[in-house]
């Protein structure tokens, strides 16, 4: 198992204004997924994938807004591997075609393990 990190997910009060900003001022795309929920942010010059979500209304600016997302293509199997080495990854979620889990680094930093790159029609 091979993870790779090509998705930081960034919390915003306005997903808006946040697309745009990134749009103008560094050539990335904007595209919604189909609920619009979240924003994909794409570089034609390729890189990481910048993902937009709506910040909870108790997030702070100032607060560590960025999670990192680390593609897996079997997110299950990426859990029991992580947990044979003391990463215990919480509960998968399922989402348009894909899975993701989450957990937290040494510091408190939010990270994620997610199939949406291997999900049909992305």
């Amino acid at each position: 198992m091979r993870p790779s990190l090509n998705r930081i997910v960034l919390y915003a009060k306005d997903v808006q204004a946040t697309c745009a900003f990134y749009e103008r001022h560094f050539e990335f795309e904007c595209e919604f997924d189909a609920n619009g929920r979240i924003a994909e942010l794409v570089s034609p010059h390729g890189g990481a994938i910048i993902m937009v979500h709506q910040a909870g209304k108790g997030l702070k600016a100032g607060q560590a807004s960025v999670k990192l997302v680390f593609d897996v293509e079997d997110v299950e199997g990426f859990k029991t591997h992580c947990a044979k080495q003391g990463l215990e990854f919480g509960t998968s979620h399922q989402a348009d075609g894909y899975s993701f889990a989450n957990a937290k680094d040494p510091a408190g930093n939010p990270i994620s393990i997610s199939s949406r790159r291997f999900a049909i029609g992305r």
